[in-house]
């Protein structure tokens, strides 16, 4: 089974889109694993409210606000995961409806997946989040349209779904393209490196942390671009003053095993 750790903070009317989303996905043999660093009543009282009638297993993890303390939350979440296979998700993105589906496509033992997301503008997430209910055959109908007003970034990996192949394959470590909305590996692999590194604080780099020590543990990186693309709403940049903190240390430990 695969379990989804959705990450989320204080948003309720865009985690909202995103359960939704995943309630209408093609594959159904997966659980849901609300990871919240600290939100406050209202998100509490939407997910107990989605839980009710949603088709998919819902956990509600949540631990007291601290400031930004994610690697926290989520490695509680890979703890509580009955999943062998972890797909992690923001709960600020929407996803397609093959989005398990093809996540579950791509899962071979040793690698790990890193997929990719479309930007949404701010005008057409704010007309999202006026939506009753996430309808993704509505959405697609204006696909071109939003594209063409820059509503969104990519068109084509929308369109165009591709499968396995080694083309998928990463030789090396690159830092590019790293998204902790989007990701994947097998959870005894996560557990081995003992998760996301909790002294990581503030916003910034610890998803590209735990691929880098994935990948020193000899696991293999693979692409889930032009067929998991998620959905990502637009906000405001975080707080990033932590983020060239973060970013020194991975950036450390390249090095170290360079030499």
């Amino acid at each position: 089974m695969i379990s989804i750790l959705l990450a989320t903070y204080n948003w309720p009317q865009a985690l909202k889109l995103c359960l939704e989303s995943l309630a209408t996905q093609t594959d159904r043999d997966f659980e849901i694993i609300i990871a919240d660093d600290g939100s406050t009543e209202d998100t509490r009282a939407l997910i107990e409210s989605i839980k009710v009638l949603h088709p998919i297993s819902i956990t509600h993890l949540w631990q007291e606000d601290q400031g930004f303390r994610k690697t926290q939350i989520l490695n509680q979440a890979i703890a509580a995961a009955h999943g062998n296979y972890l797909v992690f998700l923001d709960g600020d993105c929407i996803v397609q409806p093959d989005f398990v589906a093809l996540h579950r496509a791509l899962a071979e033992q040793g690698y790990l997946v890193t997929g990719s997301r479309v930007l949404l503008d701010e005008s057409l997430t704010k007309q999202l989040l006026t939506w009753p209910k996430w309808d993704f055959k509505v959405f697609t109908k204006h696909l071109l349209g939003y594209r063409l007003s820059g509503g969104i970034n990519k068109y084509w990996p929308l369109k165009i779904k591709l499968g396995n192949g080694s083309w998928r394959d990463y030789k090396k470590f690159v830092w590019r393209r790293i998204k902790g909305c989007n990701m994947a590996c097998w959870k005894a692999d996560a557990e081995a490196i003992n998760g996301f590194d909790e002294s990581m604080t503030g916003w910034g780099h610890e998803d590209a942390d735990f691929v880098f020590r994935l990948q020193r543990h000899h696991i293999k990186r693979k692409s889930g671009s032009w067929s998991t693309e998620v959905f990502h709403l637009f906000h405001k940049i975080h707080d990033q003053s932590n983020a060239e903190e973060n970013a020194r240390r991975v950036r450390a430990m390249i090095q170290a095993k360079a030499m």
